[in-house]
């Protein structure tokens, strides 16, 4: 699958960069002061118990959230600026797809706002893994592949930048591997992606992390810095420590998945 190429003009260029964000809503603050700059071409993740304030951050990233104070800049752009609109990719928790549309057709309508060819709804589809499902009514999918049709349409339009809020939600192991594969993949071809998660275990696949907290940046740094200051090997654990050591309470909730403690 072709993706965008590294452009030499903006390489070292911060893809997002976010000053004394914060953001509240009503009287609750959601994000308090975060300070932080992903780098081109990276899959960064996003990573923190649920209500840690991640959606609303990715929200605020895409223009579709109110900042209350602070920037937030998008390829070298205030976010949600008119001119990013066929830069920015952004994958909800909910899929935004049709489902009495096929899979082709779903994937040829997000296309047709950014003038996307027959190839590269072709080429959109391959990328998820549902070619043999294209003529497939969207509704008859299996939940796992309803929520692959919204990453496709996301895509088709080639971003520079894609935003996927908990895609792996709901995957079996296979389906889940093969989507970090193709994020990977879409890396190494220039594209800038950012994944939140709530599963620790998936901070691996990831070259940079942003760990949130409360609506607070703990810490930006890699998989293997984490393992380092937080003493483990296990990122969950790590990630327990660090909040432990920063003086925070935090309380471990059982699940048949492993998840950051709330």
């Amino acid at each position: 699958m072709s993706h965008v190429a590294h452009d030499p003009q903006t390489a070292g260029r911060a893809a997002i960069e976010a000053s004394g964000l914060h953001i509240s809503r009503g009287r609750t603050k959601i994000l308090r002061g975060l300070d932080f700059t992903v780098e081109p071409g990276r899959i960064t993740g996003l990573l923190g118990p649920s209500g840690s304030g991640k959606t609303t951050l990715m929200r605020g990233i895409v223009g579709v959230q109110r900042i209350t104070r602070g920037s937030i800049s998008v390829l070298d752009r205030p976010a949600g600026s008119a001119s990013l609109r066929h830069d920015v990719g952004y994958v909800t928790q909910g899929a935004s797809v049709y489902g009495d549309l096929s899979v082709e057709s779903n994937v040829k309508y997000f296309g047709a706002m950014h003038g996307a060819t027959t190839a590269d709804v072709a080429e959109a589809i391959a990328a998820v893994g549902l070619q043999s499902f294209a003529r497939q009514k969207a509704a008859d999918l299996s939940g796992g592949q309803f929520s692959r049709v919204s990453l496709a349409c996301a895509l088709v339009a080639k971003p520079r930048l894609l935003v996927l809020d908990e895609p792996t939600v709901g995957l079996d192991p296979v389906l889940r591997a093969e989507l970090w594969e193709r994020f990977a993949a879409m890396a190494e071809a220039g594209t800038t992606l950012l994944v939140s998660s709530h599963v620790m275990e998936e901070a691996s696949h990831c070259t940079s992390l942003l760990l949130l907290r409360n609506g607070l940046l703990l810490a930006q740094l890699t998989p293997a810095e984490l393992s380092e200051r937080g003493q483990s090997t296990d990122l969950e654990r790590a990630f327990l420590a660090m909040i432990k050591a920063s003086g925070e309470q935090s309380t471990a909730g059982s699940s048949t998945e492993r998840t950051v403690a709330p």
